[in-house]
C-alpha cells in the first residue's frame, strides 16, 4: 500500500524577518542622518524634526531645527516601527525565491515606500514636499535592497504541510 503524498509549503522565517527590519532600519536611519543631509545641503536635524512633525504637530518644525532628546526617541520608535512593518512586507512577498530576488526585488518595493512615504506624507503633511529627492530615493532603495538580501541571508527554510 502506497503512502498519500504530503505536499509541503514554505513559510516565512519571522526572526530573519525581525533582522532585516532592525538592520536596514540601522542602515536607512545612518544615511539620513549621515548622508543625506550633505547632498541637500541641511540641517542633520531636520529629517528627525520632520518625522515628528507627523506625530506632534507643525509646532514642531522649529527653524533652526534643533536636538530635543524627547522627540529624538520618540522619532527612533516610529523609524524602528515602520522599518519592521516594510522589512515584514518585504519578506513576505519575497520569501520564495532567494537572494538575488530578495535584493532586486526589496529594492524595487522600496522603491514603491519612497512614493508611498513622501508622495502620501507631503500630502498629508505639505512640508514633506521639499525633501522630495534623489538622495533620499536611493536611501528607500537601499533599504529595500538590504531588508531583502538580510531575510534571505538569514532565512532559515521552513516547511509544513499544505492543506488540500
Amino acid at each position: 500500500m502506497t503512502q498519500p503524498i504530503t505536499r509541503m509549503r514554505r513559510v516565512l522565517d519571522w526572526h530573519a524577518a525581525v533582522l532585516s527590519g532592525l538592520i536596514s532600519g540601522i542602515i536607512f536611519i545612518l544615511l539620513n542622518l549621515l548622508i543625506i543631509p550633505g547632498f541637500l545641503e541641511q540641517d542633520i536635524w531636520i529629517m528627525i524634526r520632520d518625522i515628528a512633525s507627523i506625530f506632534l504637530g507643525e509646532e514642531h518644525l522649529t527653524n533652526p531645527p534643533v536636538f530635543d532628546p524627547k522627540v529624538f526617541i520618540l522619532v527612533v520608535i516610529i523609524h524602528f516601527s515602520f522599518s519592521a512593518l516594510f522589512a515584514f512586507l518585504i519578506a513576505y512577498i519575497i520569501y520564495r525565491w532567494g537572494l538575488l530576488v530578495g535584493i532586486i526585488g526589496g529594492a524595487f518595493l522600496g522603491l514603491g515606500v519612497y512614493g508611498i512615504d513622501l508622495y502620501v506624507l507631503s500630502y498629508f503633511s505639505p512640508w514633506f514636499e521639499f525633501i522630495k529627492s534623489w538622495p533620499l530615493m536611493v536611501s528607500h532603495i537601499i533599504f529595500g535592497a538590504s531588508a531583502g538580501g538580510i531575510y534571505e541571508l538569514f532565512e532559515i527554510e521552513r516547511f509544513v504541510a499544505a492543506e488540500n
